[in-house]
């Protein structure tokens, strides 16, 4: 064993390390080729073949596993959470009033604190859509203005 043999043991251990502290298996594909280049100079191969090693494995098994990712990291269809109100149309029931106040809108059985950056008085009755999630409040505009239509 010569000093490449330990290059690529290292490169290996620090890759296999470091996808133990990253997501989407980026650095395993690496150091399983630096586990093979090592291999390859433990047989006695030629510096060129250890690359050869190197490069041939890390990129079959780049393309491999970040299919495998892909499928495992993807997307939930559905959002979860206070996410799955976005888009959603409700009613207010009390009325947003511009500024810091907030009114309280309804969505199907589910009631909410809502804020607009609508600078006029959104009031009780009103179809809102909601934009987005500020902390416990929902964020609306009137249907009216963004030209959406109800659920």
């Amino acid at each position: 064993m010569d000093v490449w043999f330990w290059v690529w043991a290292t490169l290996a251990a620090v890759l296999i390390v470091g996808e133990m502290f990253t997501a989407g298996f980026f650095l395993l594909p690496f150091g399983i080729g630096a586990t093979a280049a090592a291999a390859a100079d433990y047989l006695g191969l030629a510096l060129g073949w250890q690359w050869a090693a190197f490069l041939a494995v890390s990129v079959a098994l780049l393309f491999g596993l970040r299919n495998f990712a892909d499928r495992v990291t993807h997307e939930p269809p559905e959002k979860v959470g206070v996410d799955r109100l976005i888009g959603k149309t409700g009613v207010v029931i009390e009325g947003i009033e511009p500024g810091d106040a907030a009114g309280r809108i309804r969505i199907a059985r589910e009631e909410w604190r809502a804020d607009s950056p609508v600078d006029t008085l959104i009031p009780v009755g009103t179809r809102v859509v909601i934009d987005r999630v500020e902390g416990t409040h929902l964020v609306v505009t009137p249907v009216e203005t963004t030209g959406t239509k109800g659920d």
